[in-house]
């Protein structure tokens, strides 16, 4: 961006990053999630809302075309709600963190916490009201999420961060930190040795057809991922796509048995999209398995 052909009176979207102490990264999301404008290949438009907002198009010889807004816009950053300080936007996460609230908003989506709006912005989910989020607009309408303060020490949104930026390296692969004892007997038991396509180390054969039904289907997913809640319990697979939970269940001894129900109860107690598989769904996992995903809007690569 030519900023020397910028106006005292106007400013470019690195000005108003400095103007307002963020990252460029962040403001520019924040300009997209507050509706102003939108990405066009290379270049970004203004949206009808960004030109209401005094939203102009300049020209560099160095990059080409870009936008540039008038002082008035920081006040479409100054949110009525900040004042209080009972509460923190992704933006003010994302600075404890070092992150940018693009990133932070993609982690608390990972969580399912947060869902993309159809049109622009974030919506809360029910489990992102129980640790506390709240609805919030923009003053262009567009929704995004406020958090409690308290949100910086939640464990499970600190592990997720720390895993995020590499902070977090288990030295035994696919054991979970903290494991009930039952849990842990089971991960004794049937150690995860099995490894299949997509590098993953699982526990059966089942798993191992599982996990390869989903990666040549070309499903980003996650083995023994711990699920966002206060239990500490890990579910079978985890595709972020739907935010859906998979479980095989395998065995029928009492104490397994015992272990399958107090997993569903956490899944239901929480509302979370559970899919469950048993050894006569493995041998149909064709049919099975994609009609179960579509359910929640997953589709597998043809």
């Amino acid at each position: 961006m030519d900023d020397k052909k910028v106006a005292n009176n106007e400013l470019s979207a690195t000005k108003l990053a400095t103007e307002l102490n963020m990252t460029l990264q962040s403001v520019v999301q924040m300009l997209v999630d507050m509706g102003l404008i939108k990405r066009n290949g290379k270049l970004w438009d203004l949206t009808p809302t960004g030109v209401s907002k005094g939203g102009k198009y300049r020209e560099s010889t160095q990059t080409g075309r870009y936008v540039i807004w008038p002082k008035s816009i920081i006040a479409e950053f100054n949110d009525p709600n900040e004042s209080s300080g009972n509460t923190l936007t992704a933006t003010s996460i994302g600075k404890s963190f070092d992150l940018p609230a693009s990133r932070l908003n993609s982690i608390l989506s990972e969580l399912g916490w947060i869902k993309k709006d159809p049109v622009n912005g974030w919506q809360i989910t029910e489990l992102g009201k129980r640790v506390g989020g709240t609805q919030a607009k923009y003053k262009t309408g567009v929704p995004y999420v406020r958090w409690p303060n308290n949100i910086t020490n939640n464990k499970i949104l600190v592990t997720s961060i720390r895993e995020s930026k590499g902070d977090i390296i288990s030295s035994n692969q696919d054991q979970p930190q903290n494991d009930s004892s039952e849990a842990k007997q089971f991960r004794e038991k049937f150690p995860a040795k099995i490894r299949v396509k997509d590098g993953h180390f699982v526990r059966s054969k089942a798993e191992a057809i599982i996990d390869n039904w989903i990666y040549e289907a070309k499903i980003v997913h996650a083995y023994e991922r711990k699920i966002p809640v206060e239990e500490d319990i890990y579910c079978d697979f985890w595709i972020p796509t739907g935010k859906v939970y998979i479980e095989y269940w395998g065995l029928e001894d009492q104490d397994y048995l015992g272990r399958k129900e107090t997993k569903i109860s956490i899944y239901k107690k929480h509302d979370l999209n559970l899919i469950q598989l048993t050894d006569s769904d493995i041998s149909n996992i064709d049919d099975i398995l994609p009609a179960k995903l579509r359910e929640f809007g997953v589709l597998p690569e043809d």
